[in-house]
């Protein structure tokens, strides 16, 4: 009887889950167009003018999607820049055939290789959180496409603990399913806005920024078992690719926020920092892990000024 029950609650779940998929899609749909590369189907957004010099690519971190870096920066920026937003392999409309592909290594191919097809050279790189490792990837393994890097809050180095057992367990072989399939969305749906106030200590939480970052997207079980991928990957990753970073050439600025609980400014924007050639590094003491949403006019400055003093120094390159 135990048992028959358990299976039952199982299959209510899973149909609920099924309901909430169709649900959720019909909320938050794509709003720009797919690209095909190898092992993945990008969603990606571009807005702004087509004319007007380096491209900004932006890249979010984890449990996200392009949206959380779209407003209310992004579309700063689309007023006198093209801005190319793009949801990473497995995150928001993008799709990835392979769950474990789930490194920076990879996505920054499948990246590199989706920005081709758009026709961009190179671009300005703004990343946040997870991406920091993608973007130092990206400027290590794919030099030429990229023509500077702003780093917001992000993760590059090894650090101590894990990434939670939740997600643990999620990337686990049949339990994770299991559980993504049933359980994660209906529990999912009463816990997304706590959590994400969390992220924003010591800020607020904008009062519509769940909806308007499309975040419930992330309780879909193939979006959220290919986050637990993203996470429980991460550390090892970082931890072969930090010895590399003295070989990074572009310019590269990071803002940080000293109270962030969930990247430490001390573990990962420091020791980047003090590690790459050309790197500026701004610290702020009251600043939390949401970087383009507390100073989104500081992070526009910074990025308008990586691309006024690139365009003389690239000038002077082509004329020697």
């Amino acid at each position: 009887m135990i048992v028959l029950s358990a299976v039952t609650a199982l299959a209510l779940l899973a149909l609920v889950t099924q309901a909430g998929i169709v649900v959720l899609q019909r909320s938050f749909p794509p709003q720009g167009r797919m690209i095909e590369v190898e092992g993945a189907r990008l969603h990606v957004v571009d807005i702004g003018p087509r004319d007007a010099g380096l491209p900004i690519v932006m890249l979010h971190g984890a449990s996200s999607n392009l949206e959380a870096m779209r407003r209310p920066l992004g579309d700063m920026l689309a007023g006198n820049h093209r801005v190319v937003l793009i949801d990473r392999p497995g995150h928001g409309w993008s799709t990835r055939a392979r769950r474990q592909d789930s490194t920076p290594q990879i996505q920054a191919r499948m990246i590199d290789e989706a920005l081709g097809k758009l026709g961009i050279d190179r671009a300005i790189f703004v990343v946040h959180s997870w991406s920091g490792a993608l973007g130092a990837r990206l400027a290590l393994d794919h030099a030429s496409r990229v023509a500077g890097l702003v780093m917001l809050a992000p993760v590059t180095h090894p650090w101590r603990g894990g990434v939670g057992r939740y997600n643990e367990f999620i990337a686990t072989p049949v339990i994770g399913p299991l559980l993504a399939y049933t359980i994660t969305l209906p529990l999912g749906y009463f816990v997304t806005e706590s959590g994400a106030r969390n992220v924003f200590l010591p800020q607020t939480m904008p009062d519509r920024f769940v909806n308007e970052s499309a975040t419930p997207l992330l309780l879909r079980p193939r979006e959220f078992i290919a986050n637990a991928y993203d996470l429980v990957t991460l550390k090892e990753a970082v931890a072969a690719q930090a010895p590399r970073y003295g070989e990074v050439r572009a310019p590269v600025t990071i803002i940080a926020g000293a109270p962030d609980k969930t990247v430490k400014t001390d573990i990962h924007a420091r020791p980047f920092a003090a590690t790459v050639p050309n790197a500026k590094l701004i610290v702020l003491p009251d600043l939390g892990h949401m970087v383009q949403n507390a100073v989104p006019d500081l992070v526009k400055t910074e990025i308008e000024t990586m691309i006024a003093n690139i365009a003389p120094a690239q000038a002077a390159a082509n004329f020697n």
